[in-house]
């Protein structure tokens, strides 16, 4: 297996795979779910190669493959990898085997539709973070919204149809300013570099020479974009409705990994690519990332359904995660990165808890439990551990990240005022609060509700899929260089991409 070719045989083993699954008649299922289980965790054998193929010590792109896609317009199917993008690359195939089996007892109906929704999802997700040219980006970007739209629609709650629409216009309206920047930037491109091009690549070059207005103007439409699907505040109504409704493998999926692609895009076009732009606005940014934090935390505290309080809490979180990445300091880009590993393991596990508890109870309704410690001392367990996890408790993943955040924060010359790290620091407190108020009504007290009564524990299964992220919470927690290690000469590239534009803004 060539190591250039590896990427390219990531993207297809699910989309072969799910072309594969059609042909598997619909009543059998469990050959299905089976089948589409051993295609997710070949793509996610597939990506250990491609972590073992990597060097750690090299901030460029690696595994590169390119050839001419689209001639006349010179656009080209070019993918690699970096540290930051490995890691969420990483973040996708580990966490879609794990919704797949989550969902065996939640999803009974349309199988076969819904397991091929869920591997074209992880094309699209993989798709996103390998693409060096920004039309193949832009192309992975939509086709992504596709088999989420219809498993929120499909397999979701009672106003499903409802947040699915909304998810979609929502996020399809900032894909099409972000087009039109990506046509403007390539069509600018093509002074400096003599031709029109859209790789990725030659854009760095030519980004940050774009005349100050103009470049305003391109980072802002990309910025919206992103900004949408973070979600950042103000722009973050669609989630809470797309959690709420969505089924647990669809909310696990797009809080663990969905999201991260609005960091993302911020971190890898918008920062690189307009750096004079980012620190113009950086204030500005991290001034709604700071607001996101304490607006998300103190909105989780009111709310009475469980999975809307999770919601709430990921529009927090990724608020830490924008305040990161705008500090422009390396150790706030570390923890950006980082961060958005944590929240798709620590949130992830939240949502399948939530999940598995609703299957039984058919309620996500705070008031309707109570007491439960005793009936279910595993699942009671298991919940504590991701909110400990959740809420950045020492020794565990989340606290690294917040850490390496306030710490460049506070450091940052481009933010250069210490009340962005000290609200920012208040989110975590606030966390500690709604979390810990959901967890004592949840599960202290006593028995109120006789349906409860009959409640049965976790079982085998659902421990098997909580197992592995609990390893990974423990494992970032206690020793975070492991996984820090990869993205450190990636994160330092980007702060040497914006130096020179730092250095001027500062003198």
């Amino acid at each position: 297996m060539g190591n250039n070719q590896l990427l390219s045989y990531l993207l297809l083993t699910p989309l072969i795979g799910g072309g594969l699954l059609l042909l598997i008649p619909k009543a059998k299922e469990n050959l299905i779910r089976y089948f589409g289980l051993l295609v997710s965790i070949v793509a996610f054998l597939v990506s250990l190669v491609v972590l073992m193929s990597f060097n750690q010590s090299f901030g460029g792109f690696q595994l590169t493959q390119k050839f001419l896609w689209i001639d006349n317009l010179n656009i080209s199917y070019f993918v690699g990898i970096d540290g930051i993008s490995l890691l969420l690359l990483l973040l996708t195939t580990f966490l879609t085997p794990l919704t797949l089996i989550s969902s065996w007892a939640g999803i009974t109906k349309k199988v076969k539709e819904f397991t091929f929704f869920m591997l074209m999802l992880e094309v699209g997700m993989i798709g996103v973070f390998i693409s060096l040219d920004m039309f193949l980006f832009y192309i992975f970007w939509e086709a992504m919204l596709i088999p989420m739209y219809f498993i929120i629609g499909i397999w979701g709650g009672e106003q499903r149809i409802y947040a699915s629409v909304k998810f979609f216009i929502y996020t399809m309206f900032g894909s099409l300013l972000m087009l039109v920047a990506i046509v403007w930037l390539a069509v600018y491109a093509s002074g400096p570099l003599g031709s029109f091009t859209t790789n990725l690549l030659e854009l760095y070059k030519v980004g940050p020479q774009v005349p100050a207005t103009m470049q305003n103007y391109m980072f802002l439409a990309f910025a919206f974009s992103f900004a949408i699907k973070v979600p950042l505040f103000p722009l973050h109504t669609w989630l809470p409705d797309a959690h709420t409704q969505a089924p647990t493998a669809g909310s696990v999926i797009l809080a663990g990994v969905l999201l991260k692609m609005g960091t993302y895009g911020l971190l890898r076009f918008c920062v690189p690519l307009f750096p004079h732009s980012a620190m113009t606005f950086a204030p500005y940014i991290s001034t709604l990332a700071v607001i996101g934090i304490l607006y998300g935390a103190l909105v989780a505290m009111v709310q009475k359904d469980m999975k809307r309080l999770v919601a709430y809490s990921s529009v927090s979180h990724l608020g830490f995660v924008v305040l990161g990445i705008f500090a422009l300091t390396p150790e706030a880009l570390q923890g950006a990165v980082i961060q958005m590993i944590n929240h798709g393991l620590s949130t992830g596990a939240l949502f399948l808890l939530v999940g598995m508890i609703y299957e039984r109870t058919h309620t996500r309704e705070i008031a309707d439990y109570g007491g439960i410690a005793k009936l279910v001392p595993v699942f009671s367990f298991a919940l504590m551990f991701a909110s400990f996890s959740s809420m950045g408790l020492p020794g565990l993943n989340g606290f690294i990240g917040e850490f390496l955040i306030l710490l460049g924060t506070f450091k940052s010359p481009v933010l250069n005022n210490w009340a962005f790290g000290i609200f920012a620091a208040s989110g975590v407190i606030f966390a500690a609060v709604y979390l810990l108020w959901m967890y004592q009504r949840v599960v202290f007290g006593t028995v109120k509700n006789p349906k409860l009564n009959d409640l049965t524990d976790l079982d085998v299964r659902e421990m098997f899929v909580l197992a592995p992220i609990f390893v990974f919470i423990v494992w970032i927690g206690i020793y975070p260089g492991s996984f820090l290690n990869i993205t450190s000469a990636s994160t330092l590239k980007i702060i040497e991409q914006v130096n020179q534009s730092l250095s001027a803004i500062i003198k």
